[in-house]
């Protein structure tokens, strides 16, 4: 099965690596603190999975998975990760990240920083507008009714096909939203990224099931 590389294993990458390793797959954590501050999460994960050194976790990695702030984004080691596939979970807050230009002007996206540091990889913008909790738990075998569609969005076509796949296998359906560019769609305080959001409850409300079509609707609105 897949090996999957964590660069950054906080909330929502230790949600993903529990499902990457209900679903067959090898996980490698990594942190900026270390490998040591992980072996609690790694005795939960169970024997599929294990804690590494940041290059060590981006050398071992069949696809990688970044989730850490946009203003570390230039600490991701680009040589262990080059001609692999990089999912993108970041982003932009401005609050804790402080401001970028290119992203406040528009010129860019918090993918567009990370595949521009990583130049021959191919990043992927996944999981980034689904709160963890709900990850966790929204996830459905294929064909069911209320199963739910992640969207996508990446400038190589056998990438997106790679990470859709994943995501498949997790539970959800992926929805290709189109270039890395279009990830704005789904951002930070668009409505795609308040879609699983229970508009009473919120975040301590359960996971609201969206469908392609919904979702579609909702990344459309961001285009208007």
């Amino acid at each position: 099965m897949t090996t999957i590389g964590f660069i950054g294993s906080g909330k929502v990458g230790s949600t993903l690596a529990r499902l990457a390793v209900d679903t067959g797959h090898d996980v490698v954590l990594s942190n900026s603190r270390g490998p040591r501050t992980l072996q609690g999460l790694v005795t939960r994960l169970g024997p599929r999975a294990r804690a590494a050194a940041v290059s060590e976790a981006a050398q071992e990695a069949d696809i990688a998975v970044v989730t850490i702030p946009l203003k570390a984004y230039t600490q991701v080691p680009a040589g262990p990760l080059r001609g692999k596939v990089v999912i993108d979970t970041i982003n932009y807050n401005p609050d804790r990240d402080g401001c970028i230009h290119e992203i406040d002007a528009g010129h860019t996206t918090a993918g567009g920083l990370l595949q521009a540091h990583l130049k021959e990889s191919y990043v992927v913008k996944a999981f980034n507008n689904i709160f963890f909790k709900h990850l966790a738990t929204l996830g459905r075998p294929a064909g069911a009714p209320d199963r739910s569609a992640l969207a996508i969005a990446g400038d190589d076509a056998a990438a997106k096909t790679t990470v859709a796949a994943l995501i498949d296998a997790l539970g959800y359906d992926a929805y290709d939203a189109g270039a890395l560019a279009e990830s704005r769609r789904f951002a930070a305080g668009t409505p795609a990224h308040r879609a699983y959001l229970d508009p009473v409850g919120m975040f301590a409300a359960p996971g609201r099931p969206v469908s392609a079509a919904d979702l579609a609707d909702l990344l459309g609105a961001a285009s208007q």
